[in-house]
């Protein structure tokens, strides 16, 4: 096997857990304070402690580490599990602008964080319900 052969993820890439750990609380840091995500914020309970751990599970299985989310939870099924939210145009991004923000606060790896941001810009317009 040469290096070629070997892929790695962009879990291992970005630098693992506690890139995905300080990217959640980034993100959630700054839904928490930023005045355009008003309205996404209140879609959320008022203690983010358990939606975080499973955000940080989803991104981390997601990104191509540990299977900690579907052996919990199963298939994500992630717009079933948004649909009694509306999620708009607006709804995406403001989630958007908390995730780029995050990301760039967190992600050093400048090819990583760019195919992260696409990734995650087709996860959030696929969200949209409305």
């Amino acid at each position: 096997m040469t290096d070629s052969d070997v892929t790695v993820s962009i879990f291992e890439r970005i630098g693992g857990r506690a890139t995905i750990d300080r990217l959640v609380d980034r993100f959630y840091e700054r839904m928490d304070t930023l005045p355009e995500a008003r309205t996404i914020r209140a879609m959320h309970a008022a203690d983010l402690g358990e939606i975080k751990d499973v955000l940080k599970r989803y991104l981390t299985e997601w990104t191509g580490g540990p299977r900690l989310y579907s052996v919990e939870k199963g298939h994500p099924r992630l717009r079933q599990r948004h649909m009694h939210v509306a999620i708009g145009d607006a709804e995406r991004d403001s989630w958007l602008l908390c995730m780029r923000g995050a990301l760039g606060e967190t992600v050093a790896d400048t090819t990583a964080r760019q195919e992260l941001d696409q990734a995650l810009s087709r996860l959030a317009d696929w969200m949209r319900n409305r």
